[in-house]
């Protein structure tokens, strides 16, 4: 679907539409005060669930941009002018978000990492539903495909891991998703949900992007225990499972370093 169409649909006015970088997802324009996202045969609340994310992390304080409007058929975002990198903003208001505690982990609805559908449910048992709910569809979904890492893949699962107790997580934080705006640092394209902080952190660390500059400053705002630090390669496994899926066999090398 075009933008004009999404701009209709949302009863908002016609601009003209550019696209934006960005996008393995879908498709992003900007058209005047408007960001428009769509997507070719989107998968079933795909949308609406990046709009509740993105609601959800400015209920904890962080800029994102505004939901203007969200269906099935795409999302319509405010505009944010870029600006110049703030990482001493954004390590505060990453450590601000990762202190935004919760009861359970998980989410009541299902969640979207890219467009690959999470299951929703809570728990009080993070290894559990770690391992159930976040790894185990990834696992199944690349099974055949991992040329013999299946059995370690699997035996990482059944290794305790370290808890802080459940807070709100961006979910799929890599440095494409940080914009650097006018106003200060923002997130984009959530995958937001209950988790350990951990989570973040791995992607963080996975594809890199964030200065030692960023991370002096999120140290000293909420310093990383050893033990969380040991455990993002487990973590960074889901997001490479991930890739493997959507990207093919050209993430293997970095799956069978991570599982060390």
């Amino acid at each position: 679907m075009r933008p004009a169409e999404i701009l209709r649909l949302a009863r908002l006015p016609q601009h003209p539409a550019r696209p934006l970088p960005g996008g393995d997802t879908g498709r992003v324009w900007r058209a005047g005060p408007y960001v428009v996202k769509t997507c070719p045969n989107p998968p079933a609340g795909l949308f609406l669930a990046e709009a509740r994310g993105l609601q959800a992390l400015r209920g904890a304080e962080v800029r994102t941009p505004e939901v203007l409007w969200a269906g099935e058929e795409g999302l319509v975002l405010a505009y944010l002018p870029p600006g110049k990198p703030d990482w001493p903003a954004l390590a505060e208001m990453l450590a601000r978000l990762h202190r935004h505690k919760a009861p359970t982990y998980g989410s009541p609805v299902p969640a979207y990492l890219g467009r690959f559908a999470l299951p929703g449910g809570t728990s009080d048992d993070w290894a559990r539903f770690w391992a159930e709910k976040r790894m185990q569809p990834l696992l199944e979904a690349t099974w055949g495909r991992l040329e013999g890492l299946e059995p370690r893949v699997e035996a990482s699962l059944k290794t305790p891991l370290p808890q802080e107790g459940p807070v709100l997580i961006h979910g799929d934080l890599w440095h494409g998703n940080v914009l650097h705006a006018e106003e200060g640092p923002a997130l984009l394209d959530p995958s937001a949900w209950w988790g350990e902080r951990g989570v973040d952190l791995a992607m963080m660390r996975l594809f890199g992007g964030f200065p030692r500059e960023f991370w002096e400053h999120y140290q000293a705002h909420y310093p990383i225990p050893p033990e969380v630090e040991a455990a993002l390669p487990r973590y960074q496994l889901y997001y490479l499972l991930l890739h493997l899926h959507l990207f093919g066999s050209g993430y293997l090398p970095a799956i069978a370093r991570t599982l060390g």
